[in-house]
């Protein structure tokens, strides 16, 4: 199975009709079967707001939840933790998302290492202690540091090491160099799911780290023939795992929806667990 998702849901107009508007969750819903949430990397969202989530959504509408950002060591330089403290980070997280769990509706939980997370010895120990710390659920892996991929003999053994602890690659298309990004590597590491993570190409904003940089760095829109060849990515991964998850994380400019929108057409898409939309009730 394939499905397409988007970064929240709130910021996406495109979905009910031009509004300028926060999106609500149910309407989200009515057009996509799948969601990707940062809110955990923040802070671990109450048992409330996670129940909350799952009454305003259908049977089979899934989640990729991001990891907290104690868990994938953003920001220990500057505030070094405790082993303790990470030790019950896990343990909160594995409590918080038991519920979507116990509903079938976690599809993964995305750590998303920062530029800095290199591959180093101490960082592939650090990877399997993730995966005895969080036990069977499901995980995908998204390095930030090309060091992981510098060569293809190399990036053979990571993914095999990812697939010995049960770890998903996530495929991330992104700006990328000889010193920075990940560049656009097809790899299936779980049999259950292939996940596609889609940044956009906007390489000036991307790098250039000033003051308007988180609003300009994902300031792209895929165009027809960019939005093909992910199709046939897809479709090369889909061939290999049982469902692919593709997210669309292009939305400074809005323009997440619309290319998700359009994927599906590409792909004839037709998925039977969306939630009714308006017009749907009269």
């Amino acid at each position: 199975m394939i499905s397409i998702g988007l970064t929240t849901w709130t910021e996406h107009p495109a979905l009910i009709g031009g509004e300028q508007r926060p999106v609500t969750l149910t309407e989200y819903a009515g057009h996509l079967p799948l969601v990707e949430l940062d809110t955990p990397f923040y802070g671990i969202p109450r048992t409330s707001t996670v129940a909350n989530w799952q009454a305003s959504v259908p049977d089979g509408f899934q989640f990729i939840l991001k990891a907290n950002q104690v868990m994938t060591t953003h920001g220990q330089r500057q505030h070094p933790v405790t082993a303790e403290e990470v030790q019950a980070t896990f343990t909160h997280y594995r409590e918080m998302v038991a519920p979507l769990v116990a509903q079938r509706k976690l599809q993964t939980i995305l750590l998303q290492f920062p530029p800095y997370f290199n591959r180093t010895t101490a960082n592939i120990e650090y990877l399997r202690q993730v995966r005895l710390a969080m036990g069977d659920l499901p995980l995908a892996v998204e390095f930030r540091s090309p060091s992981w991929f510098t060569t293809p003999g190399l990036t053979t053994d990571v993914m095999a090491y990812l697939t010995s602890l049960q770890l998903t690659n996530v495929v991330t298309d992104e700006p990328h160099n000889l010193n920075d990004g990940i560049p656009l590597v097809a790899t299936v590491t779980t049999p259950q799911l292939a996940v596609v993570r889609l940044h956009g190409r906007n390489a000036q904003g991307w790098f250039n780290q000033g003051a308007n940089w988180r609003k300009t760095r994902t300031l792209y829109k895929y165009s027809e023939a960019e939005l093909q060849s992910i199709a046939t990515l897809v479709r090369q991964l889909a061939a290999q795992a049982q469902n692919v998850s593709v997210i669309f994380n292009n939305n400074s400019g809005r323009d997440a929806a619309p290319n998700a929108l359009r994927l599906k057409e590409i792909l004839q898409l037709h998925w039977t667990n969306l939630a009714p939309q308006q017009l749907d009730l009269f």
